[in-house]
């Protein structure tokens, strides 16, 4: 969105003023209510399973400096003798509105079409070299106190954990999405339905202390299967509903119980709303990712009929973890994420609900600078991630580029295992924010949030 200077000042000066007609009412609470305003607002988290190579997704276009595209390119490699270096001329350029390490011209991958589209209109952002930390931590504080690395920190499994959780030790019984959940219940006040909805099977990341998740098969009716109008079917389906109420005295068989007829009772909630939501013209691709978000953005339009103020959905892809292979096997997962995630944008477009609506990748880690045996790469540390919405503040990066040095500053090896600059924490906390969040409950969210030196990267309006 295009603003002159005139209106600039305009919203400056309308601001200064309304900020000081909050001040005189902050003894009130007004701060808090206006802080959590009723407009609708929807987080979407795409898992990237496997550790994404952020090396490859953003590449520096430089010829000098300590991050410069000839450096990339030798050590990564040409790919005609096993490297994995994107030619230069290969690489969709994007120039940042800011310098980093003096830098502004980029590349990103050639599989990012419609990410470099999105960046350029500035509606895409990039947060640089994330990662799960406790607190910021030095290459000699990395080598000298073991304490201050995340538990198993080149574990898939235990970084898809730490990376749901927002736990770096490990040991998180709830995701940070479904604490986010849990803090913004009094803005869904009247809703017909859970906060988070995954269409990637159960995540831990969804669920909260209040907050369980709705899971739903993309494409399938949320409705029970195999019962019809039929005199036999309608039977069945009076002895389950039977069944689901009878008191057996067992704590744990009426617990279940609850839990299916809950269920039941959502997913026919949503299949009514669904039926009666108009198809949408933007068209997805018919990949896995495609569907997901598709069926996301169906939810996402029938949220009045649910009763909803806030959302949050949970999609992911997997086959990142490339130890071999790794330019084709990116080359074809990338060219399923780009337009998925551009087709979910034009969707938010027509649904009239861009400036609402944030999507965001996730992945537990990224990959070796250095290659590794096979064409492929080793699992890194720190890694990118892709921010796209109407809301975001885009055509920028967000936190700090590592200096391409094997066993330099940012490494915590000697081969290009990147330490973050940033942390999950305020990442999660940056969108949490957005979402509606008070300042004063994010850090029962994020548990590392008062370590770092800011608890918002920025990328946000």
């Amino acid at each position: 969105m295009s603003v002159s200077r005139r209106d600039f000042l305009r919203a400056s000066c309308c601001a200064a003023g309304a900020y000081g007609v909050m001040a005189s009412f902050e003894r009130f609470g007004l701060i808090n209510a206006l802080a959590q305003s009723p407009g609708y607002k929807t987080l979407v988290c795409v898992f990237l399973f496997g550790g994404n190579d952020g090396n490859n997704l953003v590449v520096p276009f430089g010829s000098s400096g300590p991050m410069d595209y000839n450096t990339y390119f030798s050590i990564r490699g040409d790919q005609s003798l096993g490297g994995l270096a994107i030619p230069q001329g290969s690489l969709r350029p994007i120039t940042t509105l800011t310098p980093h390490n003096g830098v502004t011209g980029f590349g990103l991958h050639p599989q990012l079409a419609q990410t470099q589209s999105l960046f350029n209109a500035g509606r895409a952002a990039l947060a640089l070299n994330m990662g799960t930390l406790f607190r910021p931590i030095t290459r000699a504080q990395y080598l000298s106190q073991p304490s201050l690395r995340p538990a198993n920190l080149f574990s898939h499994s235990d970084q898809q954990q730490q990376w749901q959780t927002c736990f770096p030790n490990g040991f998180g019984t709830t995701g940070w999405a479904g604490r986010v959940a849990d803090k913004v219940q009094s803005i869904n006040t009247g809703a017909q339905f859970p906060p988070i909805t995954s269409v990637a099977g159960t995540a831990i990341f969804n669920t909260g202390s209040q907050t369980n998740p709705f899971v739903l098969v993309p494409g399938q009716s949320p409705t029970l299967q195999g019962f019809n109008t039929s005199a036999q079917a309608q039977a069945r389906l009076t002895s389950l509903q039977e069944l689901l109420t009878f008191d057996t005295g067992i704590s744990l068989v009426q617990a279940t119980s609850s839990t299916t007829g809950q269920a039941l009772a959502q997913s026919q909630t949503l299949s009514q709303a669904l039926a009666s939501a108009p198809a949408l013209n933007t068209q997805f691709p018919g990949t896995s990712i495609g569907n997901q978000l598709l069926q996301v953005a169906r939810c996402i339009q029938v949220r009045s009929a649910l009763g909803m103020s806030r959302q949050i959905f949970f999609c992911s892809m997997g086959g990142y973890d490339t130890h071999s292979n790794q330019v084709p096997l990116q080359d074809t997962l990338l060219s399923q994420l780009d337009p998925a995630l551009r087709a979910f944008y034009d969707a938010t477009i027509e649904m009239n609900l861009s400036q609402s609506v944030t999507a965001f990748t996730l992945s537990e880690f990224g990959r070796t600078l250095k290659p590794a045996s096979g064409a492929g790469s080793d699992h890194g540390w720190g890694s990118h991630q892709i921010v796209v919405g109407g809301a975001v503040q885009g055509g920028d990066f967000y936190g700090t580029f590592p200096t391409y040095a094997l066993g330099g500053p940012d490494d915590a090896s000697s081969n290009g295992r990147w330490i973050p600059t940033a942390g999950l924490d305020q990442f999660g906390a940056t969108l949490a924010a957005w979402f509606g969040v008070l300042p004063a409950d994010l850090p029962a969210i994020f548990p590392n949030l008062a370590n770092f030196p800011t608890s918002n990267l920025g990328f946000m309006m």
